[in-house]
C-alpha cells in the first residue's frame, strides 16, 4: 500500500478505514512552506486543460518541481480515480498537486473531491470558483489549498475562505488570464497575505523565476513552457505551433469560453474564426461532468513566454535549463547587491 501522508499517495486511516487522519498540528501555511522547501526549484508545472496528464505530473515531481493536472482532463470520476492512483504511485514521496474546478456549475465537484480525499494529493489548487467547498475536506487530511485568482477582489475572497496559498494569474498567462502585472500583483497581495504566493504570467525561463521570487513570490507557475514537452498530452501540431510562434501571435479574448483567455492566432484562423472579432454566445458553464466542446480541444492557448521555447524537450531537460538560468540570475543579483554594499 502506498504512503497515505500528504507527501505520498493513497487512502486509508491508520486503522485501515477510509476515514481521514487528523490534520497536522501545524498550520496549512506551514505545511505549504515545508512542501515548497523540498523542491529543487520554486516552479509549478501549471495544470493545463487537455494538456496536463499523469505523465507530466510524475515527470515534474521526479525533476524536482511541483506538477499538477486539472480533474476536468478526466472524462469520468472513474478515470480520475485511475489518474490519481497513477500519480501517487509514480511520484514516491515528492509533492504534487491536483486542480479542481469549484464553479457552482460543476456537477462533478463532490465526486471529484471525494476521490481527492481518498488519494490525498499534498496540494489542491482551486479554480473558476470559490475555494470554500474544498478547504475543510483538504485540511482534514493535512493537505494544502491554493486558490487560483485573477484579481485582488478574488484574492481577498479566497483568503477569507481559508486558503493556504494564492495562485496569482497575471497578464501574459496562457489560457484563462489576468490583467495585472505579475510584479504589481505579488506586491499588492503581500500587503495583506503572508501565506504561500504563486505567480504566473509570461514567465518561461529561470531568469523570470528568480525575478518573481525576488519580488516576493514563493513559487512560479509555468504552463506554456511545459506544454512543448515530450510528456505533455498536447497534439504534436500544437507543440509545433508553440515552438514556431511568438508573442505577436497571441490574441486575448473572452470570445471562446466567456472568460478572457490567451489564444494562438494561427489556431483560431485555422478553424475559420476571425481573431479580431470573436464573440461568445453560449453560457458560462464549467461542468466537468459534461462532454467538453470539441472546439476547446482544437483551439489552442499559450502564454507570452512562448518566445523562449525553441524546441520540444523532456521535462527533465527543461528543468535542468531552468536551474542554470535561475542560479545565473541569483548570482547576478548577489553581485549587484555586493557592489551596492561596497559603495555604501
Amino acid at each position: 500500500m502506498t504512503d497515505a501522508s500528504p507527501g505520498g499517495g493513497a487512502s486509508g486511516a491508520p486503522d485501515g478505514s477510509d476515514a481521514p487522519d487528523a490534520p497536522d498540528a501545524s498550520s496549512g501555511v506551514e505545511r505549504a512552506r515545508a512542501l515548497t522547501a523540498r523542491l529543487r526549484l520554486p516552479v509549478v508545472a501549471a495544470p493545463m486543460f487537455l494538456v496536463s496528464g499523469p505523465e507530466l505530473v510524475v515527470a515534474a515531481a521526479r525533476a524536482g518541481i511541483l506538477g499538477a493536472f486539472p480533474t476536468q482532463n478526466c472524462r469520468t470520476a472513474a478515470e480520475l480515480d485511475g489518474w490519481l492512483a497513477q500519480v501517487a504511485a509514480g511520484v514516491g514521496d515528492a509533492p504534487w498537486a491536483v486542480n479542481l474546478v469549484t464553479h457552482s456549475s460543476n456537477a462533478r465537484l463532490a465526486a471529484d473531491l471525494e476521490l481527492v480525499v481518498r488519494h490525498r494529493p499534498p496540494v489542491v489548487i482551486t479554480a473558476l470558483g470559490s475555494p470554500a467547498p474544498v478547504v475543510e475536506a483538504v485540511h482534514g487530511y493535512g493537505g494544502v489549498v491554493v486558490g487560483d485568482v485573477v484579481d485582488l477582489r478574488l484574492a481577498h475572497k479566497a483568503v477569507d475562505a481559508g486558503v493556504d496559498g494564492l495562485a496569482c494569474i497575471s497578464a501574459g498567462a496562457g489560457g484563462h488570464t489576468g490583467h495585472l502585472s505579475p510584479f504589481a500583483f505579488v506586491s499588492a497581495v503581500r500587503a495583506f497575505f503572508d501565506g504561500l504566493v504563486v505567480v504566473g504570467g509570461g514567465v518561461a525561463d529561470g531568469f523570470g523565476v528568480a525575478g518573481a521570487v525576488a519580488a516576493g513570490a514563493d513559487l512560479v507557475y509555468m504552463g506554456t513552457r511545459f506544454l512543448a514537452t515530450r510528456e505533455s498530452r498536447a497534439a504534436e501540431d500544437y507543440k509545433r505551433m508553440v515552438v514556431e510562434s511568438a508573442s505577436a501571435d497571441l490574441v486575448v479574448s473572452d470570445g471562446v469560453t466567456g472568460a478572457p483567455a490567451s489564444w494562438l492566432r494561427p489556431s483560431l484562423v485555422a478553424h475559420g474564426l476571425d481573431p479580431d472579432h470573436l464573440e461568445f454566445t453560449g453560457d458560462r458553464t464549467y461542468d466537468v461532468a459534461q462532454p467538453q466542446p470539441k472546439r476547446w480541444a482544437e483551439l489552442w492557448a499559450a502564454g507570452q513566454g512562448l518566445g523562449a521555447i525553441t524546441g520540444v524537450a523532456s521535462v527533465a531537460d527543461v528543468v535542468d535549463a531552468l536551474e542554470v538560468e535561475f542560479h545565473t540570475a541569483a548570482d547576478r543579483l548577489a553581485a549587484v547587491a555586493r557592489h551596492r554594499e561596497r559603495r555604501d
